[in-house]
């Protein structure tokens, strides 16, 4: 029981430690953070990865995988966290009168993660789980800004930018520049990129450690608020991604117990 026990505790600060790291670590940094035998930890490492919590990426360094990812999302969409999330976006969408949601990054996506949609006539439905294109929309170029510049700038070199509407950013160069003003501001727009007649902006949620989870956006077709109007309310989306992140804190802190 004492051994079980002990494998139990080994697999959880692993998981805790590769998602926790700011950038993909080693097995061989990993070990030895974690005081872990080498042999142990190869041992446990296969394990996680056949079942799909943790992956290698090109380098053979670790990072989350997708059940890992399933997790986390699952904990923070859970009904003792779902009530509070959805009474913040429905206060800001009363108030706003536009649809307000959050977005999750994946890859070089964003996913619709949960949103209050308005329910003045003309709106643009773009249904939970949805997939956006992260070089287009408000939170994907928000989510971009955060990263390290080289990292940031290998995935734009890398990524398609299709021309999605009129004002679809399709120069890397001109994407770059537009991503550091994002970062300077600390608020992601979208100007008529990604759907012709919509803009939306977006502020990160941040968990305690400072680091970007996800993001909130609300969007509006131009007809009936411009992105300058958008913007005037990033004050109250300030505070309502600030009440989030203490959620998504209470969420990690579940899993952790869990």
């Amino acid at each position: 029981m004492t051994e079980k026990g002990s494998s139990i505790t080994r697999v959880l600060e692993i998981i805790e430690a590769v998602a926790r790291a700011q950038r993909p670590i080693s097995p061989v940094d990993l070990a030895e953070q974690l005081s872990i035998p080498k042999p142990s930890m190869h041992r446990l490492l296969v394990q996680l990865e056949d079942d799909g919590y943790l992956q290698s990426n090109m380098r053979g360094l670790l990072v989350p995988g997708d059940r890992l990812h399933e997790v986390a999302l699952g904990v923070l969409y859970s009904g003792r966290f779902k009530a509070p999330r959805q009474a913040i976006l429905k206060r800001l969408t009363s108030i706003i009168g536009e649809t307000c949601g959050i977005a999750i990054p994946n890859g070089t996506e964003m996913i619709y993660y949960d949103r209050v949609q308005t329910e003045r006539p003309l709106q643009v439905y773009l249904p939970v789980g949805s997939h956006t294109p992260i070089w287009c929309t408000s939170s994907g170029k928000l989510y971009l800004s955060s990263l390290p510049r080289e990292r940031r700038l290998r995935i734009i070199n890398n990524l398609p930018l299709n021309q999605y509407a009129r004002n679809t950013l399709i120069d890397a160069a001109e994407l770059e520049a537009a991503l550091l003003k994002i970062k300077e501001d600390d608020i992601g727009t979208d100007n008529e990129e990604f759907v012709d007649g919509l803009v939306a902006c977006a502020v990160p949620v941040k968990d305690r450690h400072g680091r970007l989870f996800a993001c909130l956006f609300v969007h509006a077709p131009l007809i009936r608020k411009s992105l300058d109007e958008l913007l005037s309310y990033a004050p109250l989306l300030r505070e309502a991604a600030a009440e989030l992140g203490q959620l998504i804190d209470h969420a990690d802190d579940e899993t952790i117990k869990v």
